[in-house]
């Protein structure tokens, strides 16, 4: 991996992990992911009038993308409300990398290195980890957390063949953004109906976790056009590690000396990825 594609994925995980905690940390978590996804709405259908639309052999996977990503909204809201930041997103995303790298395997044909290999495992291995130290999970955490880790590789995998057959990555993410978006607020309508009574800070936080997310996904669509995709994966997952600072600083949530083996493993793991 170039040193260019390390550093932006690098700062995705970082961008990711910022609007991982800003919608844990909301009241009322389907609301938060609606009004993340009404900014990414905003923004992405003014850059629609400016931008080119992608390859028409891309739609099939844009629309595939937009949809998966619908039920990873509503999966993710569900495990944030069996686990706490620290626990449930490291199983949601430490079960991801192994699962986008047989995916690109068997779909996109790519093979995997042996020092590719030993590092996705070390961060998947060291991020899963991170959720069972020192607690036992609740009886709703894994099977939730489980079926985000899915729907990651799977949108992780469409979005990586997608992207190479589109011409334009920007063009192709602010498609995908677009109609994932739009599907939010008409779901929390059909669930919900009124909205919550939110403050002026909790609204802010969600609107700013939206446009957060475009930048952070984007920027590993981009990476995906011309990088493995397990390896871009796992370098992505590294978030984990970021959260667990986050959730320790911002939520008040523990970080233990086991946490800190585990965020070494992810660390050595990340740094044969980049070999």
């Amino acid at each position: 991996m170039t040193p260019i594609l390390l550093a932006a994925v690098t700062a995705a995980a970082v961008l990711h992990a910022g609007w991982n905690a800003a919608l844990r940390g909301g009241s009322d978590r389907l609301w938060s992911m609606t009004l993340m996804m009404v900014a990414v709405a905003v923004v992405t259908g003014s850059a629609a009038w400016v931008l080119p639309w992608p390859n028409a052999a891309s739609w099939p996977y844009v629309i595939a993308s937009s949809l998966i990503h619908t039920g990873y909204n509503l999966s993710l809201v569900r495990t944030y409300r069996t686990g706490d930041l620290g626990q449930t997103y490291p199983i949601s995303r430490g079960s991801s990398p192994v699962l986008v790298a047989l995916g690109a395997m068997a779909f996109a044909h790519e093979s995997v290195t042996l020092a590719s290999a030993l590092g996705i495992a070390l961060v998947s291995g060291g991020i899963v980890s991170l959720a069972f130290q020192g607690r036992h999970l609740r009886a709703g955490t894994l099977p939730a957390a489980l079926t985000t880790g899915v729907l990651i590789g799977a949108y992780t995998v469409v979005d990586g063949i997608g992207v190479r057959l589109a011409g334009d990555s920007l063009a192709y993410a602010n498609a995908m953004f677009l109609l994932w978006s739009l599907t939010m607020p008409p779901l929390f309508w059909v669930l919900r109906g009124r909205p919550p009574a939110y403050t002026v800070a909790e609204t802010a936080m969600a609107l700013a976790g939206g446009l957060v997310s475009i930048l952070a996904y984007g920027i590993v669509i981009w990476a995906m056009q011309s990088g493995a995709m397990g390896v871009v994966s796992a370098l992505r997952e590294t978030s984990v590690v970021y959260a667990a600072i986050l959730g320790r600083v911002f939520l008040k949530e523990r970080l233990s000396l086991g946490r800190i083996g585990s965020c070494l493993a992810i660390a050595a793991g990340a740094a044969c990825l980049a070999a």
